[in-house]
C-alpha cells in the first residue's frame, strides 16, 4: 500500500507535509518525534495536521534531520521557533554543513525560490517562514538509539546521496525512514539519487536492505507498506546498478560530462512527477553523479566525443 497524503500510517506513525515533500511524526501519548525537515513552504501545514490528528504540538520533543539538503531541512527554523523545546538532531556532518554561511545562504535562497513559486512570498514574511539557519543540538551517528515513547529510533549512517545522510530504523514497527538515501520513488520507478558518492550510495542500499522492513518511508512521494515496502530496496539496488551502467556507457560514448549530464537530466525529468524539483535543481544532481562516474572510470574509457 502507498501512503502519499497526510494521515495515519500506523497507530504510531503519521505522514505530515505534502505528497511531493513529506515528513513523519512517530511516537505516542506524550512523546513524539518529527523525522524529516521538509521545505519552508510546507511548514505551516504541519501544526494544522497535528491538530487534525489529535496530537499536541507540545509533545513533539525532537526534530530529526536525516540530511541537510535544502528540501529536507527548510521548515526546521519555522518549527523550532514554534517548538523551542524540541531538540534538533542530526549527524555530525549535517551539523558541520549547517554551520557554513555559504550552505545556509544556498538553502535559504532555494527555499525562498520555492516559496515564490508557490505564491507564498507575502505569507512567508507574515509567518516567519524564511530559512535563517539551524543549530543542531544533538549529534547522532551509526548505532545510536534514541527513545521516543515506547519506540526505539535506531540510527544508521547511510552516506552516498549526501555525505551527511542518516536513516532511522524503528524495530517495533519494522519501519525504515530512509529519506533520499534509498532513492526517490517515481510511481513504479525509483530515481537513483547518488549525488555525493555512487560507491557509498550502493553500499548504503545494501546496509539498509539487511533490515527487516514492513514500512519504507521516503521524504518525496510518501511511504509504502507490505510487499511494496519489502521489495523497495531490492528494486533500489537494481535501479542503482542499471543507472550506473547507463552513466558509464553514456559517458564512454560522449566523452563529455556536460553532454552526459544533459542526457541524464532529460531521462530523470521524463520519469519524474510534475511536482518534483525544478529542472535546474535536477541538473545539479545529475551533474554530481556524472562527475563521480567520470572520475571513477579507467582512463581511456571515454571516446573523444
Amino acid at each position: 500500500m502507498v501512503f502519499d497524503s497526510p494521515g495515519k500510517i500506523t497507530d504510531r506513525i503519521w505522514l505530515v507535509g505534502r505528497r511531493e515533500i513529506c515528513a513523519y511524526i512517530v511516537g505516542g501519548k506524550d512523546d513524539y518525534a518529527l523525522l524529516g525537515g521538509g521545505m519552508a513552504y510546507v511548514g505551516p501545514d504541519v501544526p494544522a495536521q497535528l491538530a487534525a490528528f489529535g496530537i499536541d504540538e507540545k509533545a513533539v520533543r525532537r526534530i530529526v534531520i536525516l540530511h541537510s539538503h535544502f528540501d529536507h531541512c527548510g521548515m526546521v527554523p519555522f518549527l523550532k521557533r514554534r517548538w523551542p523545546w524540541a531538540e534538533v538532531t542530526a549527524s555530525q556532518k549535517s551539523k558541520e554543513l549547517l554551520q557554513k554561511p555559504k550552505v545556509v545562504q544556498s538553502i535559504a535562497a532555494l527555499n525562498q525560490a520555492m516559496l515564490a513559486q508557490k505564491g507564498m512570498t507575502e505569507r512567508a514574511q507574515e509567518r516567519s517562514l524564511a530559512f535563517d539557519g539551524i543549530a543542531v543540538e544533538r549529534v547522532v551517528g551509526d548505532g545510536d538509539v534514541l527513545a521516543c515513547g515506547d519506540l526505539s529510533l535506531e540510527i544508521l549512517d547511510v552516506p552516498g546521496h549526501s555525505s551527511c545522510s542518516i536513516a532511522v530504523y524503528v524495530p517495533e514497527e519494522k519501519a525504515l525512514f530512509a529519506s533520499d538515501a534509498a532513492g526517490v520513488p517515481f510511481g513504479d520507478k525509483i530515481f537513483t539519487a547518488a549525488n555525493s558518492n555512487f560507491d557509498l550510495y550502493q553500499q548504503s542500499l545494501a546496509k539498509m536492505a539487511a533490515k527487516e522492513i514492513e514500512i519504507h518511508l521516503a521524504e518525496h512521494y510518501g511511504a509504502r507498506s507490505g510487499e511494496q515496502a519489502r521489495q523497495f530496496l531490492r528494486h533500489a539496488v537494481a535501479d542503482a546498478a542499471e543507472t550506473r551502467r547507463f552513466l558509464e556507457d553514456t559517458y564512454a560514448a560522449t566523452g563529455d560530462a556536460d553532454r552526459t549530464t544533459a542526457i541524464l537530466t532529460d531521462r530523470i525529468m521524463a520519469a519524474a512527477p510534475g511536482d518534483f524539483l525544478p529542472r535546474e535543481v535536477v541538473a545539479i544532481v545529475a551533474g554530481q553523479m556524472v562527475r563521480f562516474i567520470a572520475k571513477a572510470m579507467p582512463p581511456g574509457n571515454a571516446s573523444e566525443g
